[in-house]
């Protein structure tokens, strides 16, 4: 497992460098001069001119990205002109916030998903089974930003149950924090959910038909007993798998769910840094995404081992 993890994460410098590249490449393609609209429309040229020279832009965009890499080899995610600080400051600041929002949105997809695909899996062909599918397929093929808009008309602007933005005061107790955290976390749940919902009864479905579960349950054990111990055990190597990928698109799409939200968060982070033109902060908090991407499909491999000591990390090492 030691020479796998080391592996894995000797892949992960080229990854980086690939990622620093293309996101590099990018920043410099968004229309628009960065001085200028951070200085705004009355600025001077010769302010621009200026904070043009202090952020480097003046200089040739290949001379541009040596600066850029050399300032990660140093570990040095570069300073934010428009915010005055430094990007590794700002990440921090934000991250708790996008992981508390993401491990919300996980729990909540894991509890209500793979429940229901146990539910279609073991009532296959019932009325439970059709609804659950048929719901599962919306899930998927909902747009985030409508779903997010749809649940403030509803729960916020008709109703007044919840907070429609921003996040709670931990001083207010945990109950305001809650009311706040949950519309963005089963908005950001909503897609994962779906999805295991469809992996977890698909995968349930082969093993309930495995000759040990027969046995079983010609043994007499209770159906519960049978299903939470046997079977979804052994079936839980497909839902580990679409966990990591499901972990990862929802770091990805919080810069949506943040966005309707108004969560500060690194996805917020990211859309402002945008308007603003602040190319580093975009770039250190992408590049910090793409870290987590790597980490977290990571960890995932190795829990494969938990769930299903035959799987053979040393061989993957090779």
């Amino acid at each position: 497992m030691l020479k796998y993890t080391a592996k894995r994460l000797v892949d992960l410098i080229p990854t980086l460098f690939l990622v620093a590249i293309i996101v590099f490449a990018i920043t410099r393609m968004i229309p628009g001069d960065p001085a200028s609209t951070m200085l705004g429309p009355q600025a001077s040229v010769e302010d621009v001119n200026r904070l043009r020279e202090q952020m480097g832009l003046d200089e040739p965009k290949l001379q541009q990205f040596f600066q850029y890499m050399k300032e990660l080899l140093h570990f040095d995610l570069g300073y934010s002109m428009a915010y005055r600080r430094p990007v590794a400051e700002l990440i921090m600041e934000r991250f708790p916030n996008t992981i508390i929002l993401t491990i919300f949105s996980l729990i909540v997809s894991l509890l209500v998903g793979v429940t229901a695909g146990i539910l279609s899996a073991v009532k296959k062909g019932s009325i439970w089974d059709y609804f659950f599918t048929v719901l599962s397929l919306v899930g998927v093929s909902i747009p985030v930003f409508w779903l997010g808009i749809m649940l403030v008309l509803l729960f916020s602007v008709n109703l007044g149950w919840l907070p429609s933005t921003g996040i709670g005061n931990m001083s207010n107790g945990l109950v305001d924090y809650l009311k706040h955290l949950i519309l963005p976390g089963v908005t950001l749940a909503t897609i994962p959910m779906a999805t295991f919902s469809r992996i977890t009864r698909s995968s349930m479905l082969e093993v309930l038909e495995q000759n040990y579960i027969k046995t079983a349950k010609a043994k007499g054990l209770k159906g519960t007993i049978i299903v939470l111990k046997h079977a979804l055990k052994n079936a839980m190597t497909p839902i580990l798998t679409v966990m990591g990928m499901q972990i990862s698109s929802m770091l990805g799409g919080a810069v949506l769910t943040e966005t309707i939200y108004s969560w500060p968060g690194m996805g917020r982070l990211i859309v402002d840094a945008i308007n603003k033109r602040d190319f580093v902060v975009v770039q250190g908090t992408v590049l910090f995404l793409a870290v987590l991407f790597v980490l977290v499909n990571l960890v995932v491999d190795l829990l494969y081992t938990v769930v299903n000591p035959k799987v053979n990390l040393g061989k993957a090492a090779k």
